[in-house]
């Protein structure tokens, strides 16, 4: 019995121990994580302007670029122009060789002259029948009249007939062969036309005033022209008209309408910049990857010509504006106090916030002296500014929390408005909000002291 209490004393003691330590451990953690109130952080009601933009990515080109091409093959004998040349309509800006079409010229030249020979021989022949068919019709009426008076037998006027008939035959076939004549002349004459077309055709000429941004060929390179004119110059008729192209999600296009205002900025000047017009929302979708964009085109002054061809257009488009507004922080809108045995103060998403939403975010288990957000029935869209009433079926977009007068968090249920990225309006009815909402008020975006446990990792007592 001795020996059982020698070696179990210790044992007992330090089990004692431990068991006194975890229920210090216990107590304190209990008593010092209820002790100290929830500290929220808050932001100010703000009233002013808000802005609802669509932001995208395009490039920079100009209103009116002409791709200039070669019509004829040949080898590039001179070019006359470069990059950013300014040229003038029907300037000469290269030339092929010229050599080939020059002769074809030439060629064309002698068979018409060959067939205008012909038509004149084939005319005198025409003439040669009808005297020979004159001779032939006096001959048969001199011997009808000898007939008649049986001076000649009548087979001397048969024969006289046969050879009248027979020069009558002979003027038709003459005057087919000077027809065909006719047009054999004027058929070389439009081969020499387009002989001559052709060799006007290796002066390549600017088609409009502008400037050249793009040039494709070098002195003594071939161009082939055979289903489709070579690529030699692209001009831009005017670069202090220019336009930005750019892609829209089609989660945005519906709210894009041409004469909204644009504001961009390009990479090559930081900080500047420049403002633009929607003039155009096309119709046809572009598919990449499975996702649907349309796009919409964009006018832009460049009167100081600092604007270039290609540059990357960093584009927001002004979709709606509000002057004197109420906004808030739209991490005013995510946060939603602690619920019961959690103090982290969880975050909500926001819906849609253009007033279009009727999605809600439920409240969950509310602490103890937290009050429940009211509802309001919806009316018209906030967008335009009308004012729900209050009712209690279907709930309002989201809630703000506010501190009552016993520092604890009230729900105040608001419709939202426009967003611009960081700040969201919202829309109040005075009847269910009482005053609590306006220009300066103070609503909780978050807490101060972390969640005491897991997530604070606050210390405790040291047990030894």
């Amino acid at each position: 019995m001795k020996t059982l209490t020698r070696f179990s004393r210790p044992r007992l003691i330090a089990l004692a121990l431990i068991i006194l330590a975890a229920i210090t451990y216990a107590a304190w953690h209990f008593f010092a994580a209820g002790g100290e109130a929830l500290k929220f952080k808050q932001a100010r009601v703000e009233a002013g302007p808000i802005t609802s933009a669509v932001s995208a990515t395009g490039t920079l080109n100009p209103v009116v670029s002409v791709q200039v091409g070669s019509q004829v093959s040949g080898q590039i004998k001179e070019i006359l122009v470069d990059f950013n040349s300014p040229v003038k309509a029907g300037q000469l800006i290269a030339r092929l060789d010229p050599e080939t079409y020059r002769q074809r010229v030439i060629q064309a030249q002698a068979d018409t002259e060959a067939a205008r020979a012909n038509l004149a021989m084939q005319q005198a022949d025409v003439l040669r029948v009808q005297a020979n068919l004159t001779d032939a019709q006096r001959d048969y009426a001199r011997k009808k009249l000898l007939v008649e008076k049986k001076f000649i037998s009548p087979a001397d006027l048969d024969k006289a007939q046969t050879t009248f008939d027979a020069a009558v035959a002979a003027l038709r076939v003459a005057q087919a062969q000077a027809l065909s004549g006719a047009a054999q002349v004027r058929q070389r004459q439009a081969l020499l036309a387009q002989a001559q077309v052709d060799l006007g055709r290796t002066e390549i000429r600017s088609p409009v005033d502008g400037v050249v941004v793009k040039r494709s060929v070098d002195t003594g390179q071939t161009v082939a022209a055979s289903l489709q004119a070579p690529e030699l110059f692209i001009i831009a008729k005017s670069l202090t008209d220019m336009q930005v192209e750019t892609s829209v999600d089609e989660a945005d296009v519906g709210r894009i309408q041409p004469g909204q205002s644009v504001s961009f900025t390009v990479d090559a000047f930081p900080g500047q910049h420049f403002a633009g017009q929607v003039t155009q929302v096309r119709k046809a979708a572009s598919i990449v990857s499975n996702v649907v964009s349309y796009t919409v085109v964009v006018s832009a002054a460049n009167p100081d010509l600092i604007l270039l061809p290609g540059m990357t257009a960093n584009v927001r488009i002004i979709t709606a504006h509000k002057d004197n507004v109420l906004k808030v922080p739209n991490a005013a809108l995510r946060f939603r106090p602690p619920t019961t045995g959690d103090e982290k103060g969880e975050e909500k998403s926001i819906p849609a916030a253009r007033g279009d939403s009727s999605r809600t975010v439920p409240q969950g288990d509310l602490p103890r002296g937290v009050s429940p957000a009211p509802t309001f029935r919806r009316g018209e869209d906030s967008s335009n500014g009308s004012r729900p009433t209050a009712d209690s079926s279907p709930k309002a977009d989201s809630n703000l929390w506010v501190l009552d007068k016993d520092g604890k968090p009230s729900a105040v249920a608001v419709r939202l408005g426009l967003t611009e990225g960081s700040m969201t309006e919202i829309i109040v009815s005075p009847p269910a909000d009482n005053g609590r909402i306006k220009a300066g008020s103070e609503v909780i975006i978050g807490l101060q002291n972390a969640s005491r446990g897991k997530s604070a990792g606050a210390p405790g007592p040291r047990m030894f």
